[in-house]
């Protein structure tokens, strides 16, 4: 026999028991700020070493959406002047 906090897949629509959706409990996810910023200044870092594109076009269109989107978990100046360093280093590194 199942054990009480266990559904049983086999009840009738009679016997099932209903979840309550706004019962269950919400799942958030918080960065660590330090460790988004390692990431991001390795991949700055590796941008700003390349004298040509460093990655192949899966890899770029990736950084050019993750990029900017991780910066969203630092203080406002900080990712301002990360997005703007990576976006000038992706300028350079597209007119090679």
């Amino acid at each position: 026999m199942a054990p009480n906090d266990q559904l049983d897949l086999f009840k009738t629509e009679d016997e099932a028991v209903e979840v309550d959706e706004d019962q269950r409990p919400r799942k958030y996810y918080y960065a660590d700020p330090d460790k988004v910023r390692v990431d991001l200044h390795k991949i700055l870092a590796e941008a700003r070493a390349a004298q040509t594109m460093p990655w192949d076009s899966y890899y770029v269109r990736f950084y050019c959406t993750v990029f900017p989107q991780m910066t969203n978990w630092l203080p406002a100046d900080e990712a301002a002047q990360l997005r703007s360093a990576f976006a000038t280093e992706m300028a350079r590194l597209k007119m090679t």
